[in-house]
């Protein structure tokens, strides 16, 4: 995997589904360790707004190139890897100067949402190409930890049709994305977050829920100060 010469920072990625809470997640991580004289960055994928290649992304999740079946997800793959890749510089950066990168998804997410549209059978090659065009090819930073904030599907689909949609004016009137409005994909990709996280030694699942019911984000904050504690982040 890619390392960053000189690398002094350490590279944080939260990742969940939708309505999982990241962003809010990513606030509260943020908040603490400014409170704590930290320095840290933080960065949101894709970048909608920011990014020729992120801009593209939108329009593909808005369906304006077909629906989730009809576009390659080795295709649509290289355009987020394309929009990470934009990035690299200002992450080199900060990570050489000693910060902490927060990132609201990176390429785990592609991991993800990518395989789970493709056979069982064929999923363990998709994942060995992604990871060799993100850190290989592209050679973007390797993170250092994935806390997966699990939130079943089930739930996390409630929880998207109430949530503010902030942040997500790329939609327009559409209110959710081609990946959102298909719980099949949604279903399939929780499934595949719950075997990267068995797979992969840097990741840590964190439960977001207890009983069926949400648990309170400063408790699920709690859990993730003891996971970054316990192995060595902070």
């Amino acid at each position: 995997m890619n390392k960053v010469p000189n690398r002094k920072g350490k590279f944080i990625v939260i990742e969940g589904g939708d309505g999982s809470g990241k962003a809010t997640q990513l606030a509260l991580l943020k908040d603490y360790l400014e409170k704590a004289k930290i320095p840290v960055q933080t960065i949101d994928f894709p970048r909608y707004y920011d990014s020729f290649y992120g801009k593209v992304v939108a329009r593909f999740l808005k369906g304006e190139f077909g629906s989730i079946k009809e576009v390659n997800p080795y295709l649509v793959s290289i355009v987020y890897a394309l929009d990470r890749a934009d990035a690299k510089a200002d992450m080199n950066k900060w990570l050489e100067d000693g910060n902490i990168i927060l990132a609201n998804r990176y390429v785990p997410s592609n991991l993800a949402h990518q395989s789970s549209k493709l056979p069982p059978k064929e999923r363990d090659r998709f994942l060995q190409w992604d990871m060799e065009l993100e850190y290989e090819v592209n050679k973007l930073p390797k993170e250092d930890i994935v806390i997966y904030l699990h939130v079943p599907h089930e739930i996390s689909s409630k929880l998207v049709k109430n949530a503010n949609r902030k942040g997500r004016q790329y939609l327009g009137s559409k209110g959710k994305d081609i990946h959102e409005k298909d719980k099949d994909h949604l279903k399939k990709t929780e499934k595949i977050y719950q075997y990267l996280s068995k797979k992969f030694p840097h990741w840590v699942v964190v439960g977001c829920v207890k009983n069926g019911l949400l648990r309170s984000r400063e408790d699920i904050h709690k859990d993730i100060l003891n996971v970054l504690k316990s192995k060595k982040i902070l």
